[in-house]
């Protein structure tokens, strides 16, 4: 028997989820074993709503883990502008801070579990913290944030990392349903689903196998910051001691105080939560120019992330982006 749960919570894509329910459901008229397809919810919840304008979507129970199989994780649908409560980071974060977190880790630790997503459901991961170095996709304007996690991001249409299979863009939900027919079921079955729909899997699965291809080097990133107001020249001097930070960012403010310190004449720092005097980080890397000062620093709240900042000073205040992955969050320091 294969059990398939779609799990489902509220603002889900809705392509993301049914374009896979079909193809699962279609690949049991070709096979004599039984194949079960559910929609699950990560609560008790009966209904959530999905897509852009809100369809309801009807939910069979909550996810079981005692039905060993596959689980398919899709992404959210909506705004992807940072400052909308509604936008897709946003609905993402939520999903990942229900009961769907902790369902995650344990299935991801069940050898008999094949945990799959399609689109943001990899964000949805990686927000849960499961996804540290491994190999996997999402949607392209989510690619620089799975790095920011510690997941190895892979360009491609599906990402086959063993347990976890995952998808990009919302249409590569066909595309990954149809390799898992493949792997689970065969390629004769997965063909015969192919002609039903009339639509032929895309691109080549991505496997961490064969030999290594020789690619050429990547042209540098061009700097996310673009400063638009009068800098001042910067020294280690005009940085040292106590800075009262906030940082804006799509899934939430952090509010921070920084003390930069000169340690045998080698400028480093800590960031400390004003909410949570015991949850300190430590600011890696620091380095200053003329104009700017960047640093890295490793956060856990909003969500498990690696920074990457780049500040200018600004008459008395340090202004300028910590960037996790393709999301840029604006950063405004004065000094205590």
């Amino acid at each position: 028997m294969m059990n398939i749960q779609i799990v489902l919570f509220e603002g889900v894509d809705l392509l993301d989820a049914i374009a896979p329910y079909e193809v699962f459901s279609a690949a049991s008229m070709y096979t004599s074993e039984d194949i079960t397809v559910e929609f699950v919810g990560a609560d008790d919840k009966e209904h959530v709503l999905s897509g852009i304008n809100d369809y309801p979507l009807t939910v069979s129970h909550k996810l079981d883990l005692s039905k060993k199989g596959v689980i398919l994780i899709p992404g959210a649908s909506g705004s992807v502008n940072e400052n909308d409560p509604d936008s897709v980071p946003m609905k993402l974060k939520r999903a990942s801070e229900t009961g769907l977190r902790e369902q995650i880790i344990e299935a991801i630790n069940d050898p008999e579990m094949l945990v799959t997503s399609v689109c943001g459901g990899s964000l949805i991961m990686a927000m849960s913290g499961v996804l540290e170095g491994r190999h996997v996709v999402t949607h392209y304007m989510g690619m620089d944030l799975l790095s920011a996690t510690g997941a190895i991001p892979i360009n491609a249409r599906v990402v086959d990392d063993g347990d976890i299979i995952s998808g990009a863009g919302v249409t590569s939900g066909l595309d990954l349903a149809i390799y898992v027919v493949e792997r689970e079921l065969g390629p004769r079955i997965a063909h015969e689903v192919e002609q039903f729909f009339q639509y032929e899997k895309r691109g080549t699965v991505w496997k961490n196998e064969g030999v290594e291809p020789i690619l050429s080097d990547i042209a540098k990133e061009e700097s996310v910051f673009h400063q638009e107001e009068k800098t001042e020249n910067l020294g280690q001097h005009d940085l040292l001691g106590d800075w009262e930070v906030s940082i804006s960012t799509p899934v939430g403010k952090m509010q921070l105080i920084y003390t930069f310190i000169n340690k045998d004449g080698v400028l480093t720092g800590t960031a400390t939560d004003r909410s949570d005097k015991a949850n300190v980080s430590l600011l890696e890397d620091v380095q200053v120019s003329e104009k700017s000062i960047t640093w890295t620093q490793k956060v856990k709240k909003p969500m498990s992330l690696k920074l990457k900042f780049e500040v200018h000073k600004v008459e008395n205040q340090l202004k300028g982006v910590a960037k996790a992955g393709l999301i840029s969050s604006k950063v405004i320091a004065k000094r205590v």
